[in-house]
């Protein structure tokens, strides 16, 4: 008899951005005639950048011609990409990263969440509260979250960091009184907080791994957003290499949320019982993914040529002046806003101590705005809401406008 992996049954009905798409299409089906503005999804509105749109024309006429054709490409990637994000972007932070410790995919999502395939399946695991949502679902779908949520939400086996005001939305280390989680996922720039991380904090958490044999899991989706003196990558603290696998993406970094590209950083030292994660990864890799295409790979390359910096810097300034749009106009509301300084996103105290999902449906049928209800990241998330800076400026300051005429 046939029988299902019981671990899908145990999920909510639908992922959180899958929720927030239903409600907004009732709304468009209700409001046709209404300018809805979207700034929940994390989805980006600038155009590619032109070398990054140029390569990918050079790419497409050496798929036409039969002497420059490629098929199937490396499965960790190729080397004319890989040697770039070594030399260019690692390479600038002061950080050696070997090209065969690169391993190219097709974004920070899918590698975020099938990194676990390397894993045992009892593997126990810490997440952030509030949390990007791919990281809990993915293990609960593996069998790693227990049978059972508890009433708040919370996954009976799976550890959570409070992360609070209080703290600064930076969670503190477990408690020395209880068993060390094996895996700590950390994404800084944080989504959805916008909030972020010291050396100092980063090197704790690093000793902290050292010291109990954990792995992190480290999310740097939106290190180019920083623009403080913070660590761009886990990599720059000491010791990291003995503890740490780290995600990147090109999405915000260079708006391929529509053709996708990213990569996942295992140093060949980290190793679990004498075994090679980089030699797990990447025998996980050639038997279930078979590569980024050769033209997205391509366009990678552009993106780190020094015009190819020099546009897609242009658009990170175009996003981050649109956070401070939101910060700067929400905050004269006198509400508890916070992010937008190094990250792409806002996060907002609700106002009148408006539940998540209902500030959620206020602001989407008296304003013509979807934003992100904070408790779909997790239950410290109730209370607050997310807003993205990745609409257009015009966009964004009518977004600002109307929240401010329904205030007043």
């Amino acid at each position: 008899m046939i029988k299902i992996n019981e671990n899908y049954l145990k999920l909510p009905g639908s992922y959180l951005f899958s929720e927030i798409a239903g409600r907004i299409r009732k709304y468009n089906e209700n409001n046709p005639e209404l300018d809805l503005i979207r700034l929940g999804i994390g989805d980006v509105t600038r155009p590619l950048a032109p070398s990054v749109v140029e390569a990918l024309h050079r790419a497409v006429d050496d798929e036409a011609a039969a002497e420059s054709f490629h098929g199937y490409g490396p499965e960790a990637g190729y080397e004319f990409l890989r040697s770039k994000i070594s030399e260019e972007h690692y390479g600038r932070l002061g950080v050696k990263i070997a090209v065969d410790e690169i391993f190219v995919g097709d974004g920070a999502k899918s590698d975020t969440g099938n990194i676990g395939d390397i894993f045992a399946a009892d593997s126990t695991v810490a997440v952030c509260d509030p949390v990007y949502p791919v990281y809990v679902d993915t293990n609960a779908m593996a069998g790693r979250a227990g049978n059972y949520r508890q009433a708040d939400g919370r996954w009976s086996r799976l550890t959570y960091l409070p992360c609070t005001a209080e703290n600064n939305f930076v969670p503190e280390l477990p408690s020395t009184d209880e068993a060390a989680p094996e895996l700590i996922y950390l994404c800084f720039p944080n989504n959805p907080t916008g909030s972020v991380i010291t050396r100092e904090q980063l090197g704790l958490w690093v000793d902290y791994a050292r010291k109990n044999g954990s792995i992190i899991l480290y999310d740097a989706a939106y290190e180019a957003y920083i623009t403080e003196d913070l660590p761009h990558s886990i990599f720059e603290i000491e010791g990291a290499r003995e503890c740490a696998i780290e995600f990147c993406s090109f999405s915000k970094l260079a708006g391929f949320t529509g053709i996708r590209l990213g990569y996942t950083v295992i140093p060949r030292e980290l190793k679990v019982d004498g075994t090679s994660l980089n030699s797990l990864w990447s025998r996980r890799q050639s038997t279930k993914f078979n590569g980024a295409s050769y033209l997205t790979q391509r366009a990678g390359e552009a993106v780190f040529s020094v015009q190819g910096q020099k546009e897609v810097r242009e658009t990170i300034a175009y996003y981050q002046a649109n956070a401070r749009t939101i910060y700067s106009g929400l905050s004269k509301l006198g509400w508890q806003v916070y992010g937008a300084v190094n990250a792409p996103y806002i996060w907002l105290k609700t106002p009148d101590n408006m539940g998540s999902w209902e500030f959620f449906d206020y602001l989407l049928e008296h304003a013509g705005i979807a934003g992100t209800p904070g408790s779909g990241f997790g239950p410290c998330g109730e209370g607050y809401f997310r807003l993205t800076a990745f609409g257009t400026a015009e966009k964004t300051e009518e977004a600002v406008a109307r929240i401010t005429t329904l205030v007043r």
